[in-house]
């Protein structure tokens, strides 16, 4: 049942002659002599089209990637001139030019650094190959990312330079990455990030470790649980260090049951609306489990928060130490209210189902943020920061954020909408699958599925439609495995896990097909959307519409 969605190959790029537009190869002469005034006449002649075009190129994730695929179609052929990787390479500043090669081809991404936040970081890649930074983000070896570069192709570089560089062997970061159950539906591979079948999911109250859903933003690191350190920053108290030994000993070990939601999940069914940009998951992006480990807020206590900082701090930054090429980790950051309440259980997990976190999920040591998106939920925990600014990675400033369903790539702000913390009420049909099919001879049909909330709200129903939406009927939940007695109640607000519902009812006499829908209400009274185009956004985040499948019924032979 391994259901691989491979990307593009990159091959392609070096198998065919690039387009370029009708300026570009004359202004690669020019650009030769580094004169500023030609560089300006060149940026002036591909002005702001390409102000955002390259971003996501070497950003690392694929929020920014659409910023320019509408920009410097290709209109003909052209020769390209002929550069030495000396000349390459002496273009590494946005004075000089940023210049970058790919599969023997030259690239002028000047105007693009100048105007990207993260443009700093792939000047490390000025004047050398793309190829070392796309080995890390493999998800951009698909054909719209490489007619984006080809647009800003100025010439190639020569043979003996080219043959030079090929025997330079870029090692594969992602060479040790730990084994993944075969089961498993792969969205992309490298990062890699992947969701189990759905059916599993209803299986379990707890989604078992192997099964719970992958989702990776860089190669997973090797973490030496006996050198490993938690470095806490931005106290009064000064930089407080954990070895993962004080961490287990110096605080007492909490327990949170925690379903966890990637901010993609049920993205394909923006796809069908209209095309968005991200990984294509389907409705399994979400799973549930018990976490152990030391209270994100006592660690803080013991590093000197107290009142005083409350008045100047407002966010706590996690970074990983998952890296890419230029050193960059992965970070996001959480409300400080959040990180020190009492009833928000915000833990330093180092424990997942009663056993030592899974590589995949942050081993040695992970922040699970009870209620909130999974995004901030930061693996491979390197670094705590009480701040008055939130975190300013990529990841939480640029993506996984909401906008309007006429917000386009040309349009977009990020810096006009807020990061994504708690997300909306939200529920999905595990079994059956749309398309399946059912004999008449059944009479009974059950159908299953989860469902879950936000910042600690309860779902209270799950209403079921067998006919689309005309008649409803309210389904039976569940907060424990089947035999178990429920856990106990929490109090309002620390409703962190999900629950699992299901409903049989008789075959309808006379229908040929079933139209199951499901919504969720919490306890709130936030409802599920009943379609999804009003709620359509460029990410195809906060996916959380009325889910439908639809059911084939199969008449006997006998009847027929």
């Amino acid at each position: 049942m391994l259901l691989l969605r491979s990307c593009c190959g990159l091959t392609r790029l070096s198998t065919r002659r690039l387009p370029v537009v009708p300026a570009v190869a004359s202004c690669a002469v020019r650009l030769r002599s580094s004169s500023g005034e030609d560089r300006g006449s060149y940026q002036r002649a591909h002005g702001p089209g390409w102000r955002h075009a390259a971003a996501g190129l070497l950003a690392g994730t694929g929020a920014v990637l659409a910023y320019g695929l509408h920009h410097h179609k290709a209109e003909q052929e052209a020769a390209f001139p002929i550069f030495s990787q000396k000349e390459v390479t002496s273009h590494r500043s946005l004075e000089d030019g940023v210049w970058v090669t790919y599969k023997g081809g030259v690239y002028d991404i000047t105007e693009f650094v100048a105007m990207h936040p993260g443009g700093d970081k792939i000047l490390l890649a000025a004047g050398g190959a793309l190829e070392p930074f796309w080995a890390l983000y493999a998800v951009h070896n698909q054909e719209h990312v490489l007619e984006m570069l080809s647009a800003y192709k100025v010439g190639e570089l020569n043979a003996e330079d080219l043959k030079e560089q090929k025997t330079i062997q870029t090692s594969d970061p992602y060479s040790s990455e730990p084994e993944r159950h075969p089961m498993l539906r792969i969205n992309n591979l490298k990062p890699f990030n992947a969701e189990p079948p759905p059916e599993i999911l209803s299986d379990s109250f707890i989604t078992p470790s192997a099964f719970f859903f992958k989702r990776n933003h860089l190669p997973v690191p090797q973490v030496d649980p006996a050198s490993y350190q938690l470095q806490v920053e931005g106290l009064p108290g000064g930089p407080l260090t954990l070895s993962l030994e004080e961490l287990k000993t110096r605080f007492p070990k909490h327990t949170v049951t925690a379903t966890l939601q990637c901010a993609g999940n049920r993205r394909f069914e923006m796809n069908t609306v209209k095309q968005v940009k991200g990984l294509n998951w389907g409705i399994a992006a979400i799973s549930n489990a018990t976490w152990s480990g030391a209270r994100l807020r006592d660690v803080l206590l013991a590093a000197g928060y107290g009142p005083d900082v409350a008045r100047l701090a407002c966010h706590v930054q996690f970074e990983g130490l998952d890296k890419d090429v230029t050193g960059t980790t992965y970070g996001a950051s959480i409300p400080l209210n959040k990180a020190v309440s009492e009833e928000g259980d915000v833990l330093l997990a180092y424990e997942m189902n009663g056993a030592d976190l899974p590589a995949d999920h942050g081993y040695p040591v992970r922040v699970v943020v009870p209620g909130v998106v999974g995004a901030r939920n930061v693996k491979w925990l390197g670094k705590i920061i009480v701040s008055a600014d939130e975190s300013s990675s990529h990841w939480q400033q640029n993506d996984y954020k909401g906008f309007s369903p006429g917000t386009d790539w040309d349009t977009v702000n990020f810096k006009s909408a807020p990061a994504i913390q708690e997300l909306p009420v939200q529920s999905a049909i595990t079994t059956p699958a749309d398309g399946a099919v059912v004999d008449r001879s059944s009479e009974k049909l059950t159908v299953k599925g989860y469902a879950w909330s936000g910042g600690g709200r309860e779902v209270v129903r799950v209403d079921v439609s067998l006919d689309g939406g005309e008649t409803w009927q309210v389904a039976q939940m569940r907060s424990s495995e089947k035999g178990e007695a429920p856990e106990a109640t929490l109090p309002p607000g620390r409703a962190w896990a999900w629950k699992l519902w299901e409903i049989t009812a008789p075959l309808p006499p006379g229908a040929k097909e079933l139209k199951i829908v499901c919504k969720a209400v919490d306890n709130s009274y936030n409802m599920q959307p009943d379609t999804v185009a009003p709620i359509w956004n460029l990410r195809g985040v906060l996916s959380n519409a009325w889910h439908r499948v639809n059911v084939v019924i199969r008449e006997d032979e006998s009847e027929e």
